[in-house]
């Protein structure tokens, strides 16, 4: 899933088009700058190009289709989370952010050389025929799924409900690709799950960040306090494997955790151009917080997870997260499209830069077995094109927790299943953020350092 962060306005492109007229008309463009210093060289160049194109080319080519290629690659050259989108994309990524959409229930991502389902979404029709995370899918209704781009390849699966697709995945310990065929339908995509934990522990799961996330999360709180009539004295807030979202919604959300303090900050070209402040009286400001992070919990999720632990609201648990720090503004253009483009780094309030570094966790939960892990371990230093950090990297400073068994630290939540005493269950990260918060909450030692 990749991160919606904020919008911005977009120019009129008249201004530009008409200044570039100008300037050529009256001969101020070549004696700006000689040759390829010109502003204006590689626009003449590429309309060479593209008439080059037009005439000697194999066949006979579709204009759009050229410069929408000289677009995309633009855009795309500049950093991993940059992007132009044409109407059908736009159109797809924003129902991305509305929370529903027609389909199979699949959030795929490209690792290394596959196409591998990070998690299906639960009762989606994927889910319910049994695809998990990890699988990698190798071919879409008989079509290799690697001789396509990651955005269409997922336009693919998408479609009108009642329609079938038929995947091809590759698991683990299966010789041979298994087959499923899929009934596209609705998929609405919940982003809070919470429950009621034993000790009147609040277990709240947030997995992307979209437009009505924050409500979502306040629907939760009034649900789990509806149970019974003890308050809730901690909160453990699940944010593994989120990959981010709304940066708005990931403010308010952790608005409700704070009652003063900043939340982030963000910075263009090293100025500072925006800090958010948290306000009184949020719904879980007093009460005490664990947060669990993986290697994919990632950007907004990151910011919420920082903010927390900088203001010493919670102690943070589980591994180092993915090191997006960066902000992307969405542009609208004419003709339904839109651009995704790399504004600012953003910071959380004691001035970390999130971007190749990403959250150290209080209390890192070790994986004894990786090789058992259903994903690679995969940062966002590791990217080709990645926005370098900024400074040294921010030490671990916290305790290490080693163990083995079948949960790793890089697994992805099973919010359904979540057990009401989780010191028993199966999910290691899980079971020592609880077990932390329940011994913390009966006084064993402070909660945060």
């Amino acid at each position: 899933m990749q991160n919606r962060l904020v919008r911005t306005l977009l120019l009129p492109a008249c201004a530009f088009a008409g200044g570039l007229v100008a300037q050529l008309a009256s001969g101020s463009a070549a004696s700006a700058a000689p040759g390829a210093e010109s502003p204006y060289f590689a626009i003449s160049q590429l309309g060479r190009v593209v008439a080059q194109i037009e005439n000697d080319y194999v066949d006979p080519v579709d204009r759009k289709r050229l410069v929408e290629g000289a677009i995309k690659g633009m855009v795309a050259e500049l950093d991993p989370h940059s992007s132009y989108m044409n109407a059908a994309d736009y159109a797809l990524f924003n129902g991305d952010t509305g929370g529903q959409f027609g389909g199979v229930g699949l959030e795929v991502d490209l690792r290394g050389d596959a196409i591998t389902v990070v998690a299906p979404i639960e009762s989606s029709p994927a889910a319910r025929a049994g695809i998990v995370s990890g699988d990698k899918i190798v071919a879409i209704d008989g079509k290799p799924a690697l001789a396509t781009s990651l955005d269409k390849l997922v336009r693919t699966m998408r479609g009108t409900p009642g329609t079938h697709v038929l995947l091809a995945v590759r698991r683990e310990g299966q010789r041979e690709p298994l087959s499923f065929d899929l009934v596209r339908e609705i998929v609405h995509v919940t982003s809070v799950v919470g429950k009621r934990l034993a000790g009147d522990i609040a277990y709240i799961c947030i997995k992307q960040f979209q437009d009505k996330t924050h409500d979502e999360l306040l629907r939760a709180i009034a649900a789990i306090r509806a149970e019974a009539k003890a308050p809730i004295a901690g909160v453990v807030l699940d944010m593994r494997g989120n990959p981010g979202g709304l940066v708005d919604q990931a403010a308010a959300v952790a608005d409700e955790f704070l009652s003063a303090g900043a939340i982030y900050s963000t910075r263009h070209r090293g100025i500072l151009i925006d800090e958010v402040g948290s306000r009184s009286g949020g719904a879980l400001s007093d009460v005490p917080v664990v947060v669990l992070v993986n290697q994919w919990s990632a950007s907004a999720s990151e910011l919420v997870g920082g903010a927390l632990q900088d203001n010493r609201r919670a102690l943070v648990v589980g591994e180092r997260t993915f090191g997006k720090g960066s902000v992307q503004s969405i542009i609208d253009l004419p003709g339904g499209e839109g651009m995704r483009l790399t504004t600012a780094r953003y910071y959380t309030p004691s001035g970390h830069a999130i971007q190749a570094d990403g959250l150290h966790p209080d209390i890192t939960v070790e994986s004894g077995a990786p090789a058992n892990r259903a994903l690679p371990q995969l940062r966002e230093g590791d990217l080709d094109g990645a926005l370098a950090g900024e400074g040294a990297a921010r030490n671990a400073s916290g305790s290490a927790v080693r163990y083995s068994g079948d949960a790793g630290a890089g697994d992805l939540p099973d919010a359904k299943n979540v057990p009401r005493d989780p010191a028993a269950g199966g999910d290691v990260v899980l079971r020592v953020g609880y077990v932390t918060l329940r011994d913390r909450l009966a006084g064993h030692g402070p909660l945060v350092r």
